[in-house]
């Protein structure tokens, strides 16, 4: 998180880099395009899919996926929005994402809402209409149930995912700070 740490490299062939600064790999499946909001700064890695196609069955357009400011999605990682049986007949609900989120490796989010400074670990398979409140901490190969809530300032982890621990009151500034190196190391080969 220092000046001193060392860039990440990528290939500039692989991705590319939108106006608003988000780097996305060419080779990152991204369904439903249209139906997912990027706020800024972002990286999506490769092997990550976004399923934006999975959008309900109203009139008029609606997003998916959305996604704040200097969030990471892992490679492999799986973002696709929640949805059950409304009414006789099977709908999806959007997916909020709030700034400061990364999503490790291989992880399946299906959450409806994911506060700002949440670290999901690597395979980690987070349920249907899971709520994150800001600050929190998914450890790798936690799986959450469907409809769990995790509260502010908590770390989970296990099979099911319980509470396990609870975060510094600087946190907050912690993550942030972490954000924003990983996006300015994450750097093109020269």
């Amino acid at each position: 998180m220092g000046a001193f740490d060392a860039p990440i490299p990528y290939d500039k062939a692989v991705y590319i880099e939108t106006d608003t600064g988000n780097k996305v790999s060419r080779k990152a499946l991204i369904q439903g395009a249209s139906n997912i909001v990027l706020g800024g700064k972002s990286i999506i890695q490769t092997g990550a899919i976004l399923r934006g196609d999975l959008r309900r069955n109203a009139p008029g357009q609606h997003p998916v996926i959305t996604m704040g400011r200097y969030c990471t999605v892992g490679e492999n990682a799986v973002l696709r929005p929640p949805g059950k049986m409304y009414k006789g007949q099977f709908t999806y609900y959007p997916q909020r994402i709030a700034d400061f989120v990364t999503i490790g490796k291989d992880a399946v989010v299906e959450a409806a809402q994911i506060g700002s400074g949440v670290d999901i670990g690597e395979g980690a398979v987070i349920g249907q209409f899971v709520i994150i409140k800001d600050l929190a901490v998914i450890r790798p190969g936690t799986v959450l149930a469907d409809a769990t809530v995790v509260s502010s300032m908590s770390v989970w982890e296990g099979n099911p995912g319980r509470l396990v621990d609870t975060l510094p009151e600087t946190y907050q500034e912690t993550v942030e700070a972490s954000c924003r190196s990983l996006y300015q190391r994450f750097r093109p080969n020269a």
